[in-house]
């Protein structure tokens, strides 16, 4: 009996519990102002979002007008710059938007921004400090690739370095050379940069020309054979010009050749004037060693037919 007396109690709580449980969780379920503070959260929310994806948008279609109008007023266009600077802008314009839209999100639900902003920024200041040689590498290869300083497939030297650029990262830049090897560049050690790509070159070639040849006849000579070379080279924009003596002395004297050439063309134009005129040089010479062959010929049977002729008088 006086377990069950001990029981009934129990009981009666229990069943206070349950009942105090159904009401609060039925006020909660219909307290009104509850969900009417809930909807008007959701459709901030809701709001939010919607102008975050149309302000990303409307930044994305500026950026690409741009882009566009800054490549129709250029001639040399590298379309894969562009599209890598574009690429870039918009995810930095997603990332700032949706970082934005986070906090104001995290304000609907009363969490307090300030600390986490400050959070942030020291923890900004600290990956800074810690690796400041790796944010100049990617802030200066962002002003690279923003500026337009070269390209994949451009031919530049920096410093020491020089080949055609085969990638250009947010960090480094890989450069070939020549001969085979590969250059990997901190972004941030490319100070001063050359590039071979961008404009037309000047092919300058210096013949050294022995005193004995008259300067008229290899003059005129030399236009002849880079007529013949121009002819057979499209990489030349204009018929090469020969500008005269550039220096003398008592032995030979130096005549300059200049041409205009499309970019990274410089060293094939310059060898091919050289071989055009050595090729003219030397067929000049065996048509004048030809013709004196001849002469030589000449005069040896004049010579020996005279002979005869006085043998004959004689006898």
């Amino acid at each position: 009996m006086r377990n069950r007396a001990l029981e009934i109690p129990n009981t009666e709580e229990a069943v206070k519990e349950v009942i105090a449980f159904k009401d609060a969780t039925w006020n909660w379920l219909t307290d009104s102002q509850m969900w009417m503070t809930i909807l008007f959260a959701g459709i901030r929310i809701i709001t939010i979002f919607l102008l975050t994806r149309l302000i990303i948008k409307i930044v994305y279609k500026v950026i690409d007008r741009s882009l566009t109008r800054q490549g129709n007023n250029r001639l040399n266009l590298n379309p894969r710059r562009f599209v890598t600077v574009g690429e870039l802008l918009k995810n930095m314009t997603s990332f700032v938007c949706n970082f934005i839209m986070i906090l104001i999100v995290l304000g609907e639900f009363d969490f307090k921004i300030g600390p986490l902003i400050a959070s942030a920024g020291v923890l900004g200041l600290a990956i800074g400090f810690g690796a400041q040689s790796l944010v100049k590498d990617v802030i200066t290869g962002f002003f690279i690739i923003l500026e337009d300083q070269f390209a994949v497939g451009d031919v530049i030297q920096t410093g020491a370095f020089k080949g055609t650029v085969e990638m250009i990262g947010i960090r480094t830049t890989r450069i070939i050379s020549q001969t085979g090897e590969v250059f990997i560049l901190p972004n941030g050690s490319i100070s001063t940069v050359t590039n071979y790509s961008v404009s037309n070159a000047l092919a300058v070639v210096d013949l050294p020309i022995k005193n004995e040849r008259t300067l008229d006849d290899t003059m005129q000579l030399i236009k002849e054979a880079l007529v013949n070379v121009h002819e057979k080279n499209r990489n030349m924009i204009s018929a090469p010009n020969v500008l005269g003596i550039q220096s003398l002395n008592t032995s030979e004297y130096v005549i300059r050749i200049v041409a205009e050439c499309l970019p990274n063309t410089k060293g094939e134009i310059e060898s091919q004037i050289q071989m055009g005129v050595k090729q003219a040089l030397e067929h000049e010479e065996s048509r004048l060693q030809a013709e004196l062959d001849k002469m030589q010929a000449e005069e040896a049977i004049a010579a020996e037919a005279s002979r005869e002729g006085e043998t004959g008088n004689g006898a």
